[in-house]
């Protein structure tokens, strides 16, 4: 695996996530390059209208397809995506040598458009976990996937 990026909507607010991100990228560097980008979420001003949902999202779908690197297999996080294991998700990395995008939507998710052009829709549980959350998991996961590639001993 030669490049991971991750495109996620909104930043963090709390440091303890940013803290928990920071320490796997810092396991995942000598495996591969691992860069996050940062998209703005758009505000609906707490209207939970469907129209001003929907429309934030399709601005942050333009965004996010303008942030995603050139041949890269599009990955998205979704609730109804495909729930995988670790091994199975190592395996992804090797199968494919092209550069792996992530991506992850706001706390209304992701425009149902882009999530159509992803080659892949996964979803990390059954169960709900705040969208900032997901960063600090997938990074994880990006290192476990590493260790099972590289034969380190971190998975069990």
């Amino acid at each position: 695996m030669n490049s991971v990026t991750v495109i996620h909507v909104g930043d963090f607010k709390e440091s303890y996530f940013r803290e928990a991100e920071n320490e796997y990228i810092k396991r995942i560097k000598p495996f591969c390059e691992y860069k996050t980008v940062c998209i703005k979420e758009e505000s609906s001003f707490g209207e939970d209208s469907e129209k001003l949902i929907q429309r934030a999202l399709e601005k942050e779908a333009n965004a996010i397809r303008a942030a995603i690197p050139k041949q890269a297999k599009k990955i998205a996080l979704c609730i109804e995506g495909k729930q995988i294991s670790s091994t199975e998700l190592a395996e992804l990395f090797v199968n494919d040598s092209r550069p792996i995008c992530f991506i992850i939507g706001s706390s209304f998710g992701l425009d149902e458009n882009l999530k159509r052009e992803c080659d892949v829709r996964l979803s990390m549980s059954k169960m709900t976990f705040p969208h900032m959350l997901a960063r600090v998991m997938l990074a994880e996961q990006v290192y476990r996937a590493n260790a099972i590639n590289n034969g380190k001993k971190y998975h069990k």
